[in-house]
């Protein structure tokens, strides 16, 4: 099935485009023009068009009006049940002016168009009944009705809460040590009441529309997000969904839909960009068109202290968390080499692990850097930041942190330094293996280049190497060099108590404050073990 829509060519003039999925992103940098965009959309043809703007009111009345459904759906798509003004939008976009920054306070009228149109479902159904009884004829099936829709949709999204509906009114409920909790939806969470409003929103709109939807991350989360969307689409395979955003994974969650990129705006024209896909990954081709900064590919995932930290520290640069080291130095290696970013400078920001001096010096030529602590979560554990944060709590400096380096080293690096050492070793053998150039050579060359490295790995003489680099720390007590090698993920989550703070909230706090008043201190703090090649 094709959709249509349409979008202002160069010279402003409506030009048509077709969709080969019911899905199209509207995506630009904040101020691009894309909610502008949405508006002049719809006022091409507004009576095909549903637009629901970013600004959203979440409100409702527990008790839900009754009305006819005529007249619940009026309201909803005109902003008036008034039979004057019924075929154009003046009263729901303030008499006329298709703005985009009006708050829409339609919660109870789409409830109620809902409702209206779940009972019409039901009473149809009923005369068919009737009917077929009547002529001696099998009843028809039951059908799912709008709300049974709404109630998987909500289920789905949220899959520890149900959706009740009883005596005209709506609650939420779960499963708490074998006994069901209820409560009105009237104090749902935001993300609850924003996961009912827009599914209702969507169900309740006639068919065959256009749904604009400006902002459809408002008060989503990113886990819930999509899967409320792709779930909506399915359910309204008769409509065209266009979103306007700035949320780049949302755009390229949804690798189906037709992307416009909203390069410029000069207040009266758009310049737009349909992103196609190629060789480069769409997310992050999408992440970097929307920044216009330079690039830092990090470790870590988009909601981890790593890249919060790192965009605080960088904030001159685009941070694009990439989950693993292995991504991070595919994505540098990329896009240093994409004709598209020629005007930005591209970086690699990977943990030190288990990698030799050797190994890390290579990587620089390729613009990857390490940090001069094991893992990120190390840099939580610094001696200059573990001071300050003592100092901040009116704790004695110099007595947490010999608290600190204590237990660090005589209780948790001594007690693994065994494991660390045993793994260390078999990064060195697998590295040792990488460096095997066999892919464009043929058969004869691959196997002596592999029997070469094969011959040239000295299994006791690496495990001798790694040991005593591993154990001096311990004899030294050395605390740099000990977070320089020690690759423990949950150590920073384990000193907090002596700053008598929740071991659990002592990395939540340094964000905390580095996102506000010890910004330049806690950076300051850092710095040391940061790469001096990342200009900062």
């Amino acid at each position: 099935m094709a959709y249509t829509y349409w979008l202002p060519g160069e010279n402003g003039q409506k030009t048509e485009y077709q969709a080969n999925s019911n899905a199209v992103i509207i995506i630009g940098a904040n101020g691009a023009g894309k909610s502008k965009l949405g508006a002049w959309i719809e006022q091409q043809n507004s009576e095909l068009v549903h637009r629901i703007g970013a600004q959203r009111s979440l409100n409702f009345n527990e008790n839900i009006a009754l009305k006819s459904f005529s007249q619940a759906e009026d309201t909803v798509f005109y902003g008036s049940d008034n039979e004057g003004l019924k075929g154009n939008k003046y009263h729901r976009w303030n008499n006329g002016r298709y703005t985009t920054t009006k708050l829409l306070a339609d919660f109870d009228d789409v409830l109620s168009a809902l409702v209206a149109k779940d009972s019409n479902d039901r009473f149809e159904y009923f005369e068919k009944c009737k009917k077929a009884q009547m002529q001696g004829q099998v009843k028809p099936t039951v059908p799912t009705t709008i709300i049974e829709i709404l109630q998987d949709i909500f289920c789905s999204t949220l899959p520890q809460r149900k959706l009740d509906f009883e005596d005209s009114k709506f609650y939420a409920s779960f499963e708490k040590d074998g006994d069901i909790k209820k409560y009105p939806a009237t104090e749902m969470s935001d993300g609850e009441r924003a996961v009912l409003y827009l599914a209702a929103q969507v169900l309740c709109v006639p068919q065959d529309k256009i749904l604009i939807m400006d902002e459809p991350e408002i008060h989503l989360h990113r886990s819930i997000m999509n899967r409320l969307w792709k779930a909506l689409e399915k359910s309204r395979p008769d409509c065209l969904f266009l979103y306007i955003t700035h949320d780049t994974r949302f755009a390229a969650e949804h690798s189906h839909a037709d992307i416009i990129w909203v390069k410029e705006y000069d207040g009266n024209n758009w310049k737009l960009e349909r992103l196609e896909n190629g060789n480069l990954p769409e997310e992050l081709l999408l992440d970097i068109l929307g920044s216009r900064k330079n690039v830092l590919f990090v470790e870590g995932e988009r909601d981890s202290y790593d890249t919060q930290l790192y965009t605080e520290i960088y904030p001159n640069y685009h941070v694009v968390p990439c989950g693993s080291c292995t991504q991070v130095i595919a994505r540098t290696k990329a896009f240093r080499s994409s004709p598209s970013l020629h005007d930005c400078a591209v970086y690699g920001l990977i943990d030190r692990d288990y990698r030799s001096d050797y190994e890390i010096e290579k990587y620089k030529a390729e613009n990857i850097y390490t940090l001069k602590v094991a893992e990120v979560e190390n840099l939580f554990i610094v001696e200059e930041l573990v001071r300050l944060m003592a100092a901040h709590m009116g704790k004695n400096a110099d007595e947490v942190f010999a608290k600190v380096k204590d237990y660090v080293i005589a209780e948790r690096y001594a007690n693994q330094v065994n494991r660390q050492i045993l793994q260390s070793v078999v990064a060195e053998i697998k590295y040792r293996l990488t460096c095997a150039d066999i892919s464009k050579k043929g058969e004869t060359e691959a196997k002596q280049s592999l029997e070469s490295i094969y011959s040239s790995i000295e299994y006791d003489k690496i495990k001798d190497e790694q040991r005593a680099k591993f154990q001096a720390p311990l004899g030294s007590k050395n605390y740099l060099e000990t977070i320089k090698l020690f690759n423990e993920k949950n150590i920073s989550n384990s000193i907090g108590h002596f700053l008598s703070i929740e071991n659990k909230d002592y990395c939540s706090t340094v964000i905390s404050l580095l996102q506000r008043e010890k910004h330049d201190e806690i950076v300051t703090a850092i710095a040391p073990y940061l790469p001096r090649e990342i200009p900062r």
